[in-house]
């Protein structure tokens, strides 16, 4: 599966950004789909994640603030990130724990190509 995310950006904190991620290949069933960050220097973090039928489960920095949603007829996870912060500054990556294809085959731990997210003060 490849992933294509998309929809960072630059933004004054306060503002919001929503950022998508769509997996295209022959898919038959993906499990979790969740984005991650990382700063320079630090390592990758999860931000967000969301399995089927659709429990979620957010980071303690951002609860309350970003809402993660998936669209499972287009194999596509969003982030909507309310009320951004300085700290929220990263490059977010998404990504798929699990795929069965239509060839039963699984594949695991799949990541997409990241977006930057850039909240300045």
């Amino acid at each position: 599966v490849q992933l294509q995310a998309s929809g960072g950006g630059s933004v004054q904190a306060g503002g919001s950004l929503r950022l998508s991620c769509a997996a295209s290949g022959n898919i038959a069933v993906i499990n979790a789909m969740g984005w991650y960050r990382q700063t320079p220097g630090n390592e990758r973090e999860l931000v967000a994640q969301i399995f089927t039928g659709d429990r979620a489960k957010y980071a303690n920095s951002v609860k309350g603030r970003f809402t993660i949603s998936r669209n499972n007829a287009k194999n596509t996870v969003y982030l909507q990130m309310n009320n951004l912060k300085p700290e929220d500054t990263a490059v977010y990556y998404c990504n798929v724990d699990r795929v069965l294809y239509g060839d039963y085959r699984y594949e695991y731990d799949i990541w997409g190509q990241g977006t930057l997210v850039t909240v300045s003060s």
